[in-house]
């Protein structure tokens, strides 16, 4: 069987298996009350942005915050679980119809999402903080040199679908790093796309990569979540009936951008997320007294917002 095929086909498996414990959590505690239309708003407009590489859980968790709209021990499994389906239709859309070469990027995805498994007690020693800040700043620093490539100030590539020897060893110890970093809240979308594009691969060809890792990775935390009860069911609900229509009309808009086009909307991208990390390490503080117990429940949330962005 194909390589993209078994792959897919796991896809489907870690879907339908959310899917399904998402149905039996809803019968054996059928809370009343329904996803709100603002809830399918804020699914829509994360999922739009998340496809085009921007991410969403940052985003969401900065939604759900400034709305009060769940408590904030409950905003982790419930972005995990709410954008997990929309990340996998992402990962469906991207491995289908963007051409990359099936073996590399098979292993490139399985390596992130081995590495987010087993590296937690590698990076556990080191602080949340001093890791946003690094990745933020190298974040600024490869985007500088992706725009100098765009103004060809210095030689410029980007346009291939399979990555030399060289360059693809590179890759593999990219995603390495990454699927550990995954574990402490440092997501995987904006540095996949710059390495990426530095090492010569059409931006377009990083998509399914970084979203097949991302799929897999949501789908099977967030069935952990499901099972704990530790999530809001109807908010979750919510992001995921607007998040997969504003995956679908973000692809068609990714797939038919020129490429040069395309590059801009990945350096914006990569911003983005970089001044995020460095925002977010910046504001890093220790908790003291009585805000000890309510800081640890944000620095929770917090950690949930970065898995993907």
């Amino acid at each position: 069987m194909p390589i993209v095929q078994l792959l897919l086909g796991a896809l489907l498996v870690c879907g339908v298996l959310l899917t399904a414990a998402w149905i039996r959590s809803l019968r054996r505690d059928p809370t009343p009350g329904r996803a709100t239309v603002l809830d399918i708003v804020v699914g829509f407009v994360v999922n739009f942005f998340d496809t085009l590489g921007i991410g969403s859980f940052a985003t969401t968790t900065t939604a759900f915050r400034l709305l009060g709209r769940i408590p904030d021990e409950l905003i982790p499994g419930t972005l995990l679980v709410g954008l997990a389906l929309p990340v996998v239709v992402q990962a469906f859309i991207f491995v289908t119809i963007v051409e990359v070469n099936p073996a590399q990027m098979a292993i490139l995805i399985g390596c992130c999402v081995a590495s987010g498994w087993l590296g937690a007690g590698v990076v556990a020693s080191i602080s949340r903080r001093a890791i946003q800040l690094a990745m933020g700043g190298s974040l600024l620093a490869a985007a500088a040199l992706m725009l100098l490539k765009m103004m060809e100030l210095i030689p410029a590539g980007g346009t291939a679908t399979t990555l030399p020897p060289s360059a693809f060893a590179i890759a593999i110890v990219t995603s390495v790093v990454l699927g550990a970093l995954l574990t402490v809240g440092v997501g995987n979308y904006a540095p996949s796309l710059i390495v990426f594009s530095l090492l010569g691969m059409d931006p377009r060809a990083a998509f399914p990569i970084m979203m097949g890792s991302g799929a897999f990775v949501a789908t099977v935390a967030g069935v952990r979540f499901v099972t704990r009860g530790k999530f809001d069911r109807h908010a979750a609900l919510g992001l995921a009936a607007g998040g997969i229509p504003g995956v679908l009309v973000a692809a068609w808009f990714v797939r038919s951008l020129p490429l040069d086009a395309l590059r801009w909307v990945v350096l914006m991208a990569v911003v983005y997320s970089a001044i995020s990390l460095l925002r977010g390490g910046s504001r890093y503080h220790r908790p003291t007294g009585h805000d000890a117990s309510r800081d640890h429940r944000s620095a929770a949330a917090d950690g949930a917002a970065g898995t993907r962005d």
